[in-house]
């Protein structure tokens, strides 16, 4: 029985995963042997984390702000006002800060990652690569991966700090919440493992956005139009990607790493 006639979303999805699978078998391999591309990791993580400043100042503030209001908001009806900065924090270094960065990153990045790759696939660069004898893992995947996940951690960092500075000024400013208030409520409610588990996931997510943009680069097909179709692509699995890590990390966490209230 042909899966490609009967089946072909199946089929798609088995192809997908075999060959997403040996990229990442390959790309591991490949890390531990010599020479390590120091020059194209600097590249990448200018391009990646530099150049993203204004990305991650937006989605901090836009982020900390929506949280202080909405809970602020729904909270004001059962007079809970003064949880906003536990709720706040903690779903800021757990969640929001983690999830929309990456979100954010796959959008800029991502897509960024593939076009780029897949132009050099479609003008044949990579075949000129190889036949130079030179891995195009080595020197295309290994440095986006590498820093990928070096940048996004930092860069959530950064988002979670401005997420809570942003809601702790509109909590001042709409629900009347002081901010020696909200900065003791903070240092009272989050710990170390809040924001270890973040970072933590965004590892996760950076490795699959990273992987999934050369994958999808790398096999690209159809010419210049094959191009716009894998930047799409890329940007839709990898959310897909997050999401469900995502929520299996999450589980894991409370499962061994979160305290029980």
């Amino acid at each position: 029985m042909n899966l490609d006639t009967y089946f072909p979303a199946l089929y798609r999805t088995l192809r997908y995963t075999d060959g997403f699978s040996r990229l990442v078998i390959q790309t591991l391999r490949e890390m531990l042997l010599p020479p390590f591309p120091f020059k194209l990791l600097i590249e990448q993580l200018y391009w990646i984390g530099v150049q993203s400043w204004p990305l991650i100042i937006i989605t901090g503030l836009a982020t900390g702000s929506v949280m202080a209001l909405q809970f602020g908001e729904g909270l004001a009806r059962f007079g809970g006002t003064l949880y906003v900065p536990k709720l706040s924090s903690l779903a800021i270094l757990r969640e929001m800060g983690p999830v929309f960065t990456s979100l954010l990153v796959s959008g800029r990045i991502g897509s960024g990652m593939a076009s780029e790759i897949s132009s050099m696939k479609v003008t044949q660069q990579i075949d000129a690569l190889r036949a130079l004898g030179t891995s195009p893992i080595q020197r295309i995947v290994i440095p986006r991966v590498l820093a990928c996940m070096i940048a996004l951690p930092l860069m959530t960092l950064f988002v979670d700090y401005i997420a809570l500075g942003g809601a702790m000024l509109i909590s001042k400013t709409e629900l009347n919440i002081s901010f020696g208030f909200f900065a003791a409520k903070i240092y009272e409610t989050i710990t170390i493992t809040d924001l270890v588990t973040g970072m933590l996931k965004t590892f996760v997510f950076a490795f699959f956005i990273a992987m999934t943009a050369c994958y999808q680069g790398l096999n690209s097909e159809g010419g210049t139009q094959g191009v716009g179709r894998t930047t799409t692509q890329v940007v839709v699995t990898s959310s897909i990607f997050i999401m469900i890590s995502d929520f299996f990390l999450t589980k894991l966490f409370f499962m061994t790493l979160y305290p029980r209230y």
